[in-house]
């Protein structure tokens, strides 16, 4: 929706707007000796018992050998935090299903040590549900959940068969058995005003990472600039020639290059005068100029490798040439010397880098 009187988008109340940190996972339960763990995970979505409503985020867990049934978010790193190790995450939706809620299910990536196989295996899921049996919100605490083994549409199945929940003897031997049951703590955060008003610029339904909030906002921004206020008709279907419109849905698929344009933005960021920060236009075409410099070099460079889930010489080789990348921008103002380089090599131009095709998303929508 576009606000005539601001030149930008509106923003949109959704029936579901808050924040929720994932703190840690308790007690889970330690893979076969005959596979490597290469990525351990949670993955959430919105749910009303019968089909998933939103998209599906994931945030990578971190772990320490002392302590390897333990997993933990959000680590201490230096520079900015990665947003796949980000627990902060947001979550819009507009469902009015009595049952809505959010899904939960830990994982990890494997690769078997024998034959080399790859594969994913679950390591429980639990169902918070958002309102109570009289359509009250839940209460923002931290939530202490029980993780369940089996299907979301199972019930009554363990993860963990050696500590049943339905052990029997004295209340002691119960309460030791609980806690060492499988367990997820999550967090739910009430909302202040302003950030009530942040996340209404966001889709109507979708669950992401806070770290990333600012970079989706401009966006929506550019896209509505270009849909609703640039086109010089309503009833054109043409292709649009715009690259960043083009290209930032495949950061949400590329984390690495989310955190090169999340970089290169704070840096830039860094050097603004507070009135140019308050000047919503100037902002946009500094963040324009920005993700010119950044992004598009990077996803066309065949220096950089192709994004593969959970394979570590990739993402280190993917992290090393990023790395150099923002170096060499820094050094030079800019990614003009970088590009004009001999030691630069890209892939050859394809229309598809420029060509924003508004009716093929809708159309992958539908699908």
């Amino acid at each position: 929706m576009w606000d005539a009187k601001t030149g930008t988008i509106r923003a949109r109340p959704s029936h579901v707007s808050l924040i929720l940190t994932l703190w840690n996972c308790k007690m889970i339960p330690l893979p076969g000796m005959s596979i490597q763990v290469l990525s351990r995970h949670v993955r959430l979505c919105l749910f009303d018992g019968n089909k998933v409503l939103s998209n599906i985020h994931t945030v990578r867990a971190t772990w320490q050998p002392k302590k390897p049934r333990t997993w933990t978010f959000s680590p201490q790193v230096t520079g900015i935090l990665p947003c796949l190790l980000d627990g902060d995450c947001f979550l819009r939706s507009n469902s009015l299903s009595p049952d809505l809620g959010i899904l939960f299910e830990l994982g990890i990536s494997y690769i078997r040590n024998s034959t080399g196989e790859r594969g994913e295996l679950s390591c429980g899921w639990v169902f918070l549900k958002l309102f109570d049996a009289s359509g009250i919100p839940i209460p923002a605490k931290t939530y202490e959940l029980f993780l369940n083994g089996g299907t979301p549409y199972e019930k009554g199945v363990e993860v963990d068969h050696s500590v049943s929940r339905r052990a029997h003897g004295s209340v002691f031997h119960q309460m030791m058995m609980m806690r060492r049951q499988p367990q997820l703590l999550v967090k739910l955060r009430s909302l202040h005003r302003r950030s009530r008003n942040i996340l209404s610029l966001l889709p109507e339904i979708f669950i992401g990472s806070m770290c990333c909030i600012h970079l989706l906002i401009f966006y929506r921004q550019i896209l509505g600039d270009v849909l609703l206020k640039g086109r010089m008709s309503m009833q054109s279907a043409d292709f649009i020639s715009n690259p960043v419109l083009a290209t930032f849905p495949t950061l949400l698929e590329q984390p690495d290059v989310m955190d090169a344009l999340r970089s290169s933005w704070a840096e830039k960021e860094n050097t603004l005068k507070r009135s140019e920060k308050r000047d919503g236009e100037f902002l946009k075409a500094v963040f324009l100029l920005v993700y010119h410099d950044c992004v598009v070099p990077l996803l066309h460079s065949t220096l950089l490798p192709p994004f593969r889930w959970a394979e570590e010489e990739t993402e280190s080789a993917r992290w090393k040439v990023i790395a150099d990348f923002l170096k060499q921008n820094q050094e030079n103002k800019g990614a003009l010397q970088a590009l004009l380089s001999p030691d630069g090599v890209h892939s050859p131009f394809d229309i598809s880098e420029l060509t924003y095709d508004f009716l093929g998303e809708i159309r992958k929508k539908a699908v």
